[in-house]
């Protein structure tokens, strides 16, 4: 039962940003990435829906820092990568 990841050229650009800037979490970025694909509701996640302007959005944790938004449709097994970067980046 794995999900597609979608990585859009904005998201790209923020990783790729994101990944220069902060190379030590490179392993678990890789990580949530793979658990997100096989299990988005794996617990370690934290995966939950977001409110206010962003009330069509999820996140994600790739610690206590650091997250990634995205889009889950569930119905057609895809997960759209949004942002990623601290929770003041991605809120």
């Amino acid at each position: 039962m794995s999900y597609t990841l979608i990585f859009t050229d904005s998201y790209k650009k923020r990783a790729k940003r994101f990944a220069k800037k902060h190379p030590e979490l490179a392993g678990q970025y890789r990580k949530v990435l793979y658990l997100l694909k096989e299990n988005p509701q794996y617990p370690s996640l934290r995966l939950h829906l977001l409110k206010g302007q962003l009330q069509d959005v999820h996140s994600v944790s790739i610690n206590m820092s650091y997250r990634i938004t995205l889009e889950l449709l569930i119905i057609e097994k895809e997960i759209i990568l949004i942002n990623i970067g601290s929770h003041d980046d991605v809120y």
